[in-house]
């Protein structure tokens, strides 16, 4: 009788290829909504709408990243995360396809519809870490918040020199991302033939149901919520903070950019900083302390050392993306855990950044200025730090 064996060359080939896949996933969870803020003043003339209104390119999507996540755990219970995440990709290419269109509902269609497959991707990310790669949960959080981060950074600073070699409008420069969606389905098309067999049904009531009542899940939940605003706000106006200030829209771009590829780096390493110690909340308190710097700086001196801002606002967002991201797999006993927390987490949490950049640019228009949108901003600093040093204590959901 023989014995079919796996080599550990096939098992670590196979191991990187399920890493590569997550990665290159990730790779399109930031790009169509961050390059629009390069852009969002293009589309405001084109479209003849006010800031607010302008605001809804990068707001929508956040919204939907809110309000459909908790679907995406059901949805992998009945089709298997293979199959739901290749629909998902799809569905961001039929998004990105119908904000080609020169019309205002078609293109805001295409928005929720870039926000509905970016929601699942979010909410599955952590179930997949979780999931196939237990043993290097933070090894690979880092590695994919790494991704998140660098996509939206990439995103920020060659979307206008792609619009001004191609000569195209913004609309096309923005559709220029699907090319990255297609590649993407190339790899995972193959994976669709697995379908993951759930869990079996959990005694009593709904999981989701217990996490609603529970006080840590809800820390976790408000954490990852007040950072994504912080994220989605500034993202979506701090190129139009730097024009305003006498800058071109190219420098203010590649400006966002430099944030972006600084928290690169940092979230790549919060990850593993924050598993040297059972408690994060240290970690939390010291990363905040960026944004204020940050924002102090726009508010006094948005001009002069522009720089630096963004390398503090950088270490800020790419920091606590991670961290965010950790604490729902930390917080987690388990992989049916990890999705449900996920799903409130960053459908709760999504929901309320998606106010984020709809507010700042009627706060913008109000005042007629943007310091009174930074000092909102700073003000929220304070109940990020509180909900992430209590997200960030050594326990479990339903412990």
């Amino acid at each position: 009788m023989s014995t079919s064996t796996t080599s550990p060359t096939a098992v670590r080939r196979g191991g990187a290829l399920a890493a590569f896949a997550v990665l290159l996933l990730a790779a399109n969870l930031r790009p169509p909504v961050v390059g629009v803020a390069p852009l969002v003043d293009q589309a405001r003339e084109d479209l003849g709408v006010s800031s607010g209104v302008a605001g809804l390119l990068t707001s929508l999507p956040v919204l939907c990243f809110g309000l459909l996540s908790p679907v995406a755990p059901r949805l992998a219970r009945r089709w298997g995360l293979e199959r739901l995440l290749v629909s998902a990709l799809l569905v961001l290419g039929v998004g990105i396809a119908l904000r080609l269109v020169d019309a205002l509902l078609v293109i805001l269609v295409g928005s929720v519809l870039v926000g509905t497959a970016i929601a699942v991707g979010n909410v599955s990310l952590p179930t997949l870490v979780k999931r196939d790669f237990p043993h290097r949960t933070g090894a690979m959080t880092g590695a994919y918040s790494m991704v998140l981060t660098g996509g939206g950074a990439v995103a920020a600073a060659v979307t206008v020199p792609l619009q001004r070699i191609t000569g195209l409008d913004w609309r096309w420069t923005l559709g220029l991302w699907g090319i990255l969606t297609v590649l993407t389905l190339v790899v995972w098309l193959p994976r669709a033939r697995r379908r993951t067999v759930p869990p079996p049904p959990r005694e009593g009531p709904p999981l989701w149901r217990a996490l609603a009542r529970d006080r840590l899940a809800w820390q976790v939940t408000l954490f990852m919520g007040l950072q994504s605003l912080q994220f989605y706000a500034i993202t979506a106006w701090v190129p139009t903070i730097f024009v305003d200030a006498g800058r071109e829209p190219t420098e203010a771009g590649l400006l966002l950019s430099l944030a972006g590829f600084v928290g690169l780096f940092f979230s790549a390493m919060a990850p593993s900083l924050a598993m040297r110690r059972p408690s994060q909340g240290w970690l939390i308190m010291l990363t905040c302390a960026f944004y204020v710097v940050g924002y102090i700086g726009l508010i006094t001196a948005p001009g002069s050392l522009a720089v630096l801002w963004m390398i503090v606002l950088g270490i800020a967002q790419g920091s606590n993306i991670a961290l965010g991201l950790l604490l729902i797999t930390l917080r987690s006993p388990d992989t049916e855990h990890t999705a449900e927390l996920s799903a409130m987490a960053q459908g709760v949490g999504y929901t309320l950044a998606s106010i984020g950049p709809f507010a700042l640019g009627a706060l913008h228009d109000l005042s007629g200025g943007w310091t009174v949108p930074l000092v909102v901003m700073l003000v929220l600093v304070v109940p990020t730090v509180l909900m992430g040093v209590y997200a960030g204590r050594d326990r479990h959901v339903l412990g």
